[in-house]
């Protein structure tokens, strides 16, 4: 039986998974938004403007990582790091996930899941960002690899991911700040970086009791654009950020410049192409407002696309730039610690979800963020067995890594990781590791309940100062 739902949910999805994932939101929005009653002509605007959106996010990414590679590449090499596991970045991975058969039955799945959730009223977002189902199949592939079926594998990611859209949920009036939108903006994310948030919550929690007087030095970056005006935007702290990398690494005056200048025109792109984000999903939000007035009793829907519609707040590249040669020292002296930063030096599995708990606090994110760092690069050396073998298979195995496993060092999802091993272990039948199982699975689900109340005061607080403009 499940041979052949893995065989039709091949069958269905792959031709569409294999165009990628700006086409993939393309499609899935115009869609969509077709379904809530949009003009077809709209509906498509808003789907081309979403995959217009996500292609330049990716290229910039790719742009402001390639230029910092050289300089943080020979940091590494100043600080004689030496490490057996090579970080090859996100997308080598994805394409390992994606060269699974599983990968598309549990995109199955978890539509269903996302389905039954919508009809029971126990969530209202619509995930979308169907092409990083991966970060979920990633984590059920795991825990095959270490002993689990598919059936308890599957289980796994039932449980993950129902929390994934629970959360998708409780961010959403955080979203709609950090984006000055609207309260009909239905854009939130079900990305799983943002599994991250009960970790940080506590560690955000800890800061509040003992460095609550750093808060007067702490700053967003409308605050400081408003306090040092031009010196505080996107595009300065940008070529601070570049300056810092280049000096860093040790790069001679014209390189510094061209870094500076890089950085300054990364970061003032990425907070002009957050705007067509909320663009994008404009038409789709017009729809889902006025057939909900009509027919749902004024219910409202969110839309769960992938995380950089948030791409536009400067501390989250801040952040990532700041904390790449933390990273760095703390990949050489972790105990431990075997893999080798690199390739996501630039830790986008990290600072989005620090942007949403800290709300745009810098100099918590750059703390928080330093101190949970262990937790991803343990995550990265505790997979890589894993990855090595899969990529393999799947004649993925990058070239020029003979000799040593991969991994990722700020993958998305670490805990997840933890989850994997463990319950994959246990499926094998070692007692110990049933127990570490099941303790863990609680411990997951008892600090993401702790959060989700911390996250619903926090909206209740929303709701009252909206009721008070209003």
């Amino acid at each position: 039986m499940l041979h052949t739902i893995i065989q039709v949910s091949n069958t269905i999805f792959k031709p569409i998974i294999n165009l990628g994932a700006a086409p993939i939101m393309l499609i899935v929005l115009t869609i969509i938004a077709l379904a809530f009653g949009v003009k077809w002509t709209r509906a498509l605007e808003g789907g081309i403007k979403l995959a217009i959106a996500l292609t330049a996010i990716s290229d910039i990414i790719n742009i402001l990582t390639t230029a910092y590679q050289v300089p943080l590449d020979a940091f590494v090499k100043s600080t004689g790091i030496s490490l057996k596991i090579i970080d090859v970045g996100w997308a080598p991975l994805a394409t390992i996930t994606w060269g699974s058969a599983y990968t598309l039955f549990f995109l199955l799945i978890m539509i269903i899941v996302n389905v039954v959730m919508l009809f029971l009223k126990k969530t209202n977002t619509l995930d979308v960002d169907i092409f990083d189902i991966w970060h979920l199949s990633f984590t059920a592939l795991m825990a095959m690899y270490f002993g689990a079926n598919l059936f308890v594998a599957t289980i796994l990611i039932i449980y993950v991911g129902v929390l994934k859209i629970i959360n998708s949920d409780l961010m959403k009036p955080t979203f709609n700040d950090l984006l000055d939108a609207p309260d009909d903006n239905p854009m939130t994310t079900t990305h799983l970086n943002y599994m991250m948030n009960p970790i940080i919550m506590v560690f955000d929690k800890i800061f509040d009791k003992l460095f609550p007087w750093l808060d007067k030095y702490d700053f967003d970056s409308a605050e400081l654009n408003k306090r040092i005006g031009f010196w505080g935007s996107h595009f300065a702290i940008g070529c601070y950020l570049g300056v810092f990398v280049g000096l860093i690494g040790r790069q001679d005056p014209k390189e510094i410049f061209t870094l500076a200048f890089t950085g300054g025109v990364c970061l003032e792109l990425f907070s002009q192409i957050g705007s067509w984000f909320i663009a994008a999903v404009e038409p789709l939000s017009q729809g889902i407002s006025t057939f909900a007035t009509k027919r749902l009793k004024g219910r409202r829907f969110n839309i769960g696309l992938d995380w950089p519609f948030v791409a536009g707040r400067a501390e989250v590249w801040a952040a990532a730039n700041f904390l790449a040669p933390i990273l760095l020292i703390e990949a050489l002296v972790l105990p431990g610690n075997h893999i080798m930063p690199l390739g996501s030096i630039i830790a986008m599995g990290v600072t989005p979800a620090l942007l949403v708990v800290t709300r745009g606090k810098i100099i918590r994110m750059i703390v928080i963020g330093a101190i949970e760092m262990p937790i991803f690069l343990w995550a990265g050396t505790l997979s890589s067995p894993f990855i090595t073998q899969v990529a393999k298979q799947v004649g993925a195995f990058p070239s020029g890594a003979a000799g040593h496993q991969i991994a990722e060092a700020t993958k998305e999802g670490p805990i997840e990781q933890y989850l994997a091993y463990l319950v994959g272990k246990a499926s094998t039948g070692e007692i110990t590791f049933l127990l570490y199982a099941v303790l863990a699975l609680i411990a997951y689900g008892l600090i993401f309940w702790w959060y989700a109340g911390q996250m619903k005061k926090r909206n209740t607080e929303y709701a009252a100062i909206s009721k008070e403009n209003n």
